[in-house]
C-alpha cells in the first residue's frame, strides 16, 4: 500500500459518462498523491476516450480493473455500482462512491457491511460537503446549538437538456434519486440527524416538497426539480433560530476542486488505516434510508423504484 509520501494510490474508474470525464478522471490524474491507473466501461470506446488524455488503460473487465489498482472510483448508476463496489469492497479495495449508494436500502446495507468486514477506507461524493465555503458555514453552525429550522432549494433545468438530460436513470428518480442526496446531506448536517419525513408531495413538473424532522428538534422543508427553466440553477440552504438566520448560497468552488479536497480526506484515511469519515459509506445508508422514507410517503408503490433506475448507461 502507497504511505503517505511515497508512490501515489492506484486507483481505477469505473464509469464513462460526462460526470466521469467532468469531475472523477480529471480530479484523479491531477491529485499529486493518486494515480489514474486504469479506466473500465460498458462501451470500450468510451472507456478509452476516458482513460487516454491521462495516460490510463482500458480495462477489458472489471475483474481486470481491480486486479491493478488498490482502490476504485465508481461513476455509474446507483444500481450498477451496489454488487460492483461490494465485490470490490470484498476484495479489499477502497471505494470512492456515488451517490445514491445502491438502487435499495437492502443493496445499500450489504454494501456498508462488505467495507465493515473488509476495513476498507471508503467516502460518498455529497460534493457540496467539500467545498470550503459549507465548511465554514457547518462550523459557525455547530458552535451555536439550538437551530429551530432549516429550508432548502435546488431547482434546475439539467433534465431538460445539456450533458445530463440522456441518463436514463436520472429521468427515473427524478430530483429525489439525483440532488435529493445532496439536499438531504446538507439539512442534516445542518440540523443533526433527519429521523422522521413528516410529510413529502411530489408534482409536476417532478417538484418534489418534503417536509423532515430531526433528532434535535428542528424541522427543515426541502424543495427540489430538475425540471424547471432555471438559468442559473437556484441553491440554497439556510438555518433559523435562536441565533438569527444562516444562509448558505453561491456553491462558487468547482467540483473539481471539491473533489480534490474529498481526496485529501481519502487518502487520509487510506494511509492512516482509518475508515470512519463524515461521507462514508454509512452516512450513505443513512440518506438511503431518508429516501426510501420519502418515496414511501409518496407512493408505497414508488419505494421499489427510488431512488434509481436499474438502467446500465453511465452517469
Amino acid at each position: 500500500m502507497a504511505e503517505r509520501g511515497d508512490t501515489p494510490l492506484r486507483v481505477g474508474l469505473v464509469g464513462a459518462g460526462p460526470w466521469a470525464r467532468a469531475v472523477h478522471a480529471p480530479a484523479l490524474a491531477a491529485h499529486p498523491r493518486t494515480k489514474l491507473v486504469a479506466v473500465w466501461a460498458r462501451r470500450e470506446s468510451a472507456a478509452a476516450e476516458v482513460a487516454a488524455p491521462y495516460g490510463a488503460t482500458v480495462a477489458r473487465s472489471f475483474k481486470e480493473l481491480m486486479s491493478t489498482v488498490e482502490a476504485v472510483s465508481f461513476a455509474v448508476p446507483p444500481a450498477i455500482q451496489a454488487p460492483l463496489a461490494l465485490h470490490a469492497a470484498q476484495a479489499g479495495r477502497h471505494l470512492i462512491l456515488e451517490k445514491p449508494i445502491a438502487a435499495t436500502v437492502e443493496e445499500a446495507e450489504q454494501l456498508v457491511a462488505a467495507a465493515d468486514d473488509a476495513a476498507v477506507a471508503t467516502v460518498v461524493v455529497f460534493l457540496r460537503r467539500f467545498a470550503s465555503d459549507t465548511i465554514e458555514w457547518l462550523d459557525e453552525l455547530q458552535r451555536h446549538a439550538g437551530w429551530s429550522g432549516g429550508t432548502a432549494r435546488w431547482l434546475s433545468g439539467s433534465l431538460l437538456g445539456g450533458q445530463y438530460s440522456r441518463s436514463p436513470w436520472r429521468h427515473e428518480g427524478g430530483a429525489l434519486a439525483d440532488i435529493g442526496p445532496h439536499v438531504l446531506d446538507l439539512l442534516d448536517a445542518a440540523l443533526g440527524e433527519i429521523t422522521h419525513v413528516l410529510s413529502a408531495h411530489r408534482g409536476e413538473p417532478d417538484l418534489w416538497q418534503i417536509v423532515l424532522g430531526h433528532a434535535s428538534g428542528a424541522t427543515s422543508t426541502a424543495t427540489m426539480s430538475m425540471r424547471l427553466p432555471m438559468r442559473p440553477t437556484v441553491i440554497d440552504v439556510s438555518v433559523y433560530g435562536p441565533h438569527g438566520y444562516r444562509e448558505l448560497a453561491n456553491f462558487g468552488e468547482s467540483p473539481q476542486d471539491c473533489f480534490h479536497r474529498l481526496l485529501d480526506d481519502f487518502l487520509h484515511n487510506v494511509h492512516n488505516g482509518q475508515t470512519v469519515h463524515r461521507c462514508d459509506v454509512s452516512r450513505g445508508l443513512h440518506i438511503q434510508r431518508v429516501i426510501q422514507q420519502i418515496a414511501y410517503a409518496i407512493a408505497p408503490a414508488m419505494a421499489a423504484a427510488a431512488p434509481a433506475n436499474p438502467g446500465g448507461f453511465p452517469r
